[in-house]
């Protein structure tokens, strides 16, 4: 029964979707230890019976170590047991509901009210709208890539070092301007979920791009007079985001005060409760 627990003490991203193989709802990939920890707790069993549904399964986890290779698929049956082929058959939870609350808490449909299948689509739409959103903020010069982009979160992998090249490249050669370029991409990703933990694979892509552009291109960004919330939303996400810099706290530090405030109240106004712990804790 301890067996999955020892495997998931390497694992270093899950990889969270609808347990249908074609399914078009929810993919969402964690990576931060805050997130990691509680979900490992959440999955304890209490024993393992012999018993296989006949069903698919409700929720996927795939996890991964720290070189990307998968170390375990494991799938929710039910909101109370968990399939995993190292078991002939179904581990019963501790506490189903603790991984139910967890699965809440990130915004995946596995609702514990008892309409079920109203909230589901409700949170669906919410997702569809906010992947058009997303879309929609991309830079016009990279709407050919959609569906590879979108083919991110369907593989919950991670963008190719071929294709953070090519938008790279794509972005220097529209964009000359590298404040510019900077507000492109700060306005790409303040849009879509706004999550900073959570959030769909595609949505990384502007996350990473961002990772090497100079605080300086930043602050310059988000203190020209075209700068607007869009580009706040995106640069709170960013800089507050887990491990989103080289140098965060650094980069963070050499942050005007008067900016850095203005980024800490877009966070305490966003009411994304996770947002704002992570904002208090690295801008306040």
């Amino acid at each position: 029964m301890a067996a999955l627990d020892v495997v998931l003490r390497d694992a270093r991203r899950v990889h969270v979707s609808e347990a249908l193989p074609h399914g078009d709802g929810y993919s969402l990939d964690f990576s931060d230890p805050a997130e990691l920890g509680p979900l490992r707790a959440a999955m304890a069993v209490v024993s393992v019976s012999d018993v296989v549904c006949a069903c698919l399964g409700d929720v996927r986890f795939d996890f991964s170590d720290a070189l990307g290779n998968n170390i375990a698929s494991v799938f929710l049956h039910h909101g109370q047991s968990l399939q995993w082929d190292h078991w002939q058959g179904h581990a019963d939870l501790i506490d189903g509901a603790l991984l139910l609350h967890w699965l809440e808490r990130q915004g995946v449909p596995a609702p514990l009210r008892t309409d079920e299948g109203e909230e589901t689509q409700r949170r669906r739409s919410l997702m569809r709208a906010q992947q058009d959103e997303w879309l929609a903020a991309a830079p016009e010069f990279l709407w050919d890539q959609r569906e590879r982009m979108l083919a991110l979160s369907r593989t919950g992998r991670l963008p190719s070092q071929e294709l953070l090249v090519r938008f790279a490249r794509r972005l220097k050669a529209w964009i000359k301007d590298p404040v510019k370029r900077t507000q492109a991409l700060l306005h790409w990703y303040g849009a879509g979920s706004g999550r900073c933990s959570g959030f769909p694979m595609h949505e990384c892509i502007p996350a990473i791009l961002l990772r090497d552009v100079p605080i300086a291109d930043i602050i310059a960004a988000l203190q020209a007079p075209d700068a607007d919330a869009s580009h706040f939303a995106g640069a709170v996400r960013h800089l507050v985001g887990w491990k989103s810099r080289p140098a965060q706290d650094e980069d963070i530090a050499a942050l005007p005060a008067a900016l850095r405030a203005e980024l800490l109240r877009m966070a305490r106004e966003s009411g994304d409760k996770d947002k704002i712990a992570r904002a208090e804790r690295l801008l306040g």
